[in-house]
C-alpha cells in the first residue's frame, strides 16, 4: 500500500525537477515537460509557475503571464509566484505593476535575490534612484551566504557606508579575488563618489569573471559618470550583444550615444525599447531629451506629456518642458503640479524639478514674486545637496592668477601643439554662449559639439581637485612641464574630443562655459586655439543662472550670494589674462551681440581668422542638434526679450548686487583696482 501510494509522487517529483532542470538550456522542451505533468496533476502551483518561467524563456511573455497570474491571484502569499509574476509583467513592460509583483515577492521572502534585483532594475526606470539603490543593497545581501558579506550588504541597505567599506577591504585581505565583495565594493566608492576607484575595482571583477554582466554594467555606468564616453559604449554594447531587449541596458546605451553626438542612433534605440516597454516614464523623458537635442520640438514635447501621463510625480519631466522655455503651461499643467507636491513619498529631486518648474509656469504668467518664490525654494534644495565653497572658488582665482605672470608665459612661448582646430567658448551658464557657438557653427569651416568635459578632466589629473576641500596642486603642477609634455597635452586634447567630431570641417566648438578657469592651461598647450569669452549683464547672467536647473555641475549658481561671488571672481580672472596676454581672448558681450549682430558676427569671426559667410547672420536656420537649456531659443532669429528680463525680479535682488561688489557697476568693463 506505501509503495503505491508514494511512487507517483516520486515520478511527479522527478519529472518537475527534470522540469526545472530544462528552463535555461531548453524552455522549450521544459514546457512540454509542465504540460504533460498538469495533465496528470492539473493546477499543480509549482508546475505552473514552470510552465510560466518557459513560456517567459522561450520568448512568450503575454502566455506567461496569463499562465502565472491566476496563479498569483490564488495563493498570493506564495513568493515564487509573484517572482515569476514580476518576470513576465518586466518582460512585457509593465513596469509599475512588475515593482508592485517584485515587492510583494521580495516582502514574502527576503532571500529571493531575483526579486530585488527585479525590483531595483524597475524601480530605477520609474525614475525612483533612492528606492532602485536600497533595493540593489538588498540584492547585494539575498545573493550571498557568506556572514561578512551579508553584515556588509546590510550596512550598504542602511547607508553605513563607512562600515560596508571596513568590512569588505577586510573580506578581500583575505580573499582577493571575491567578485561578489570586489562588486559590493565598488557600489560602496559609487555611493561615496569615487567614481575611478569603482571603476578600477570593477574592472578587476570582470578580468576574473568576464560574464558578471551585472558588474559590466556597474562598469558602464561608472565610465559614463566619467565622461569616458567611448570606454562606456564598448561596455554596455558588450552587453546589449547578449540582452538587445533589456531596458537598463538600453537606457544607458541611449544616454551614452547621445553623449557621443550619435543622435540619430540614440533616438532609435529609445524607439526599439520604448516598442518593448511602453510603461516606463523615465524611457519616455529620456526619448524627449534625444529629440529636443535634433530640434523634435513637437515630438519631444509628446515624449515628456507620455513620461508624466505615466508618472504625475516626475519632476524631471515637468522640468524638461519648461527648460524647453517654448512651452506655457497652462492651468490644469499648474494645478497638476501643486498635487504632485503634496503626493506622498515624493523625492527630493522630483520636489525641487516641481518647483522650478512651477517658477517658470508663474513667470510665464507674469506673477513674478510667485515665481520667485518657487525658484528659491528649488534652488535651497539643491544648495543643501551640493558641497560648494565660495572661499575655496576665490582662493583657486587668486592661485592662478599668482602662477600666469608675464615672466611665466614668456619663458614659456611658442610651446605646446600648434593645432589651429579648437575654438573654445567660456564665461558663465546662461551668458549668450550658445548663440555664439550657433553662430560659428553655421560657417562653412566650423563644426559645433557640445560642452566638452576634457579639458577640466586633464586639468584634475594634472593636480586639480577632485572634490571640495580636497588638497591640490594644480595649477601649480604647471610650472613642472617641459615643453614636450605640453605639446602632449596639446595634441592629447585633440585626440580626446575626435569621437566628438562629426565631419571634416578645419575647426571645431569646445563650448564648456567653466573652461574660462582654465585659459592660461588652454594657451600653454594650443597657443593657436581662440578662446573666446561670452559675457552678459551680470544681474542677467547671475539670475539668469540662478532659476536655472543644471543636470550637472555649476554648484555655485544655486544662491545669490555664491554666484555673485562666483561671477566677481570670473571677471577678476579674465582681467588679468586681459592684461599678462593682450588680445588672446576675445570677449563678446551679449547686450551689444542682440543690439547689432552683424557688427559683432565680423568681429568674432576675423578674430577666428574666418571669411565673413552671410549663414552667420541667420543662426537660427541651422539645423544642428543643440545640447544646451537654450536649445530652443536659438532656433528662433536673434531677440531681445531676455536683455532686460531680471529688472522683473530685481526687487529679490538684493544678496546678488552686494555679492557682485564693484563689477556691477563697471560693467561691461572689468573694475580698476
Amino acid at each position: 500500500m506505501t509503495s503505491t501510494t508514494a511512487q507517483p509522487a516520486v515520478s511527479l517529483a522527478a519529472a518537475l525537477e527534470h522540469a526545472e532542470r530544462l528552463l535555461e538550456t531548453a524552455p522549450d522542451l521544459a514546457a512540454e515537460q509542465a504540460r504533460a505533468i498538469l495533465e496528470v496533476v492539473p493546477r499543480h502551483a509549482d508546475t505552473t509557475r514552470v510552465l510560466a518561467a518557459a513560456l517567459r524563456l522561450s520568448g512568450q511573455p503575454q502566455a506567461a503571464l496569463e499562465t502565472v497570474a491566476p496563479l498569483a491571484q490564488a495563493l498570493p502569499n506564495l513568493p515564487l509566484a509573484q517572482l515569476e509574476l514580476g518576470l513576465a509583467l518586466e518582460q512585457l513592460g509593465r513596469t509599475a505593476e512588475a515593482v508592485r509583483a517584485f515587492d510583494r515577492a521580495s516582502a514574502l521572502e527576503p532571500r529571493l535575490s531575483e526579486a530585488w534585483r527585479g525590483l531595483s532594475e524597475n524601480l530605477d526606470l520609474l525614475g525612483d534612484t533612492a528606492g532602485a539603490e536600497r533595493a540593489l543593497a538588498r540584492q547585494l545581501r539575498a545573493s550571498t551566504r557568506d556572514p561578512a558579506l551579508i553584515e556588509a550588504a546590510t550596512a550598504l541597505a542602511d547607508n553605513r557606508l563607512g562600515e560596508a567599506e571596513r568590512i569588505l577591504r577586510e573580506r578581500l585581505k583575505a580573499d582577493s579575488a571575491d567578485v561578489a565583495a570586489i562588486r559590493m565594493l565598488a557600489e560602496t566608492g559609487a555611493r561615496l563618489g569615487r567614481y575611478a576607484d569603482a571603476e578600477n575595482l570593477l574592472t578587476r571583477c570582470l578580468e576574473l569573471a568576464p560574464n558578471f554582466a551585472a558588474a559590466r554594467h556597474n562598469l558602464a555606468t561608472m565610465l559614463y559618470r566619467q565622461n569616458k564616453n567611448a570606454e562606456a559604449l564598448g561596455q554596455i554594447e558588450a552587453l546589449t550583444a547578449k540582452d538587445a531587449r533589456h531596458p537598463g541596458y538600453a537606457n544607458l546605451h541611449a544616454a551614452i550615444l547621445a553623449r557621443l553626438g550619435e543622435y540619430d542612433r540614440a533616438i532609435a534605440v529609445c524607439e526599439r525599447m520604448l516598442a518593448d516597454y511602453p510603461n516606463q516614464p523615465k524611457g519616455w523623458m529620456s526619448y524627449g531629451h534625444a529629440l529636443k537635442t535634433v530640434g523634435r520640438q513637437a515630438d519631444a514635447i509628446a515624449a515628456y506629456r507620455k513620461a508624466l501621463d505615466q508618472a504625475p510625480t516626475l519632476g524631471e519631466a515637468w522640468w524638461s518642458l519648461a527648460n524647453l522655455k517654448t512651452v506655457k503651461f497652462d492651468a490644469a499643467d499648474v494645478a497638476a503640479m501643486i498635487a504632485a507636491l503634496d503626493a506622498p513619498g515624493l523625492s527630493e529631486d522630483d520636489h525641487l524639478h516641481l518647483q522650478y518648474a512651477l517658477g517658470k509656469a508663474h513667470e510665464d504668467a507674469g506673477l513674478w514674486d510667485a515665481a520667485f518664490e518657487r525658484y528659491a525654494a528649488g534652488a535651497a534644495i539643491r544648495r543643501r545637496q551640493l558641497d560648494y565653497d565660495p572661499e575655496e572658488n576665490a582662493a583657486e582665482t587668486a592661485r592662478t592668477t599668482a602662477l600666469f605672470t608675464p615672466a611665466f608665459l614668456t619663458a614659456r612661448a611658442g610651446w605646446g601643439s600648434k593645432v589651429p582646430d579648437p575654438i573654445f567658448i567660456v564665461g558663465l551658464p546662461r551668458a549668450g554662449s550658445t548663440l555664439i557657438e550657433q553662430i560659428l557653427a553655421s560657417h562653412s569651416m566650423v563644426e559645433g559639439t557640445m560642452e566638452l568635459p576634457d579639458l577640466i578632466v586633464m586639468a584634475r589629473r594634472l593636480g586639480g581637485k577632485t572634490a571640495t576641500r580636497a588638497e591640490s596642486s594644480y595649477p601649480e603642477s604647471l610650472a613642472d612641464l617641459s615643453p614636450e609634455d605640453l605639446k602632449a597635452l596639446g595634441e592629447e586634447f585633440i585626440e580626446r574630443t575626435r569621437i566628438q567630431r562629426k565631419t571634416d570641417k578645419p575647426f571645431f566648438i569646445d563650448k564648456m562655459p567653466n573652461n574660462f578657469a582654465h585659459a592660461g592651461f588652454i594657451h600653454l598647450i594650443l597657443p593657436n586655439a581662440k578662446i573666446i569669452d561670452a559675457r552678459r549683464h551680470p544681474l542677467g547672467c547671475c539670475f539668469s543662472g540662478f532659476k536655472q536647473h543644471f543636470a550637472r555641475g555649476q554648484a555655485f549658481s544655486y544662491d545669490l550670494t555664491d554666484i555673485g561671488r562666483y561671477y566677481a571672481d570670473y571677471v577678476a580672472l579674465m582681467a588679468h589674462f586681459d592684461a599678462v596676454l593682450p588680445g588672446r581672448v576675445h570677449r563678446v558681450i551679449y547686450e551689444r551681440m542682440i543690439a547689432d549682430p552683424e557688427a559683432e558676427i565680423r568681429a568674432l569671426l576675423d578674430h577666428c581668422g574666418l571669411p565673413f559667410e552671410e549663414a552667420c547672420l541667420s543662426p537660427h536656420e541651422n539645423d544642428r542638434a543643440v545640447r544646451t537649456a537654450s536649445s530652443e531659443q536659438v532656433r528662433r532669429p536673434i531677440f531681445k526679450d531676455a536683455v532686460e528680463h531680471w529688472q522683473k525680479f530685481e526687487s529679490h535682488l538684493v544678496p546678488l548686487k552686494q555679492a557682485l561688489g564693484p563689477v556691477l557697476d563697471a560693467y561691461p568693463n572689468a573694475p580698476v583696482i
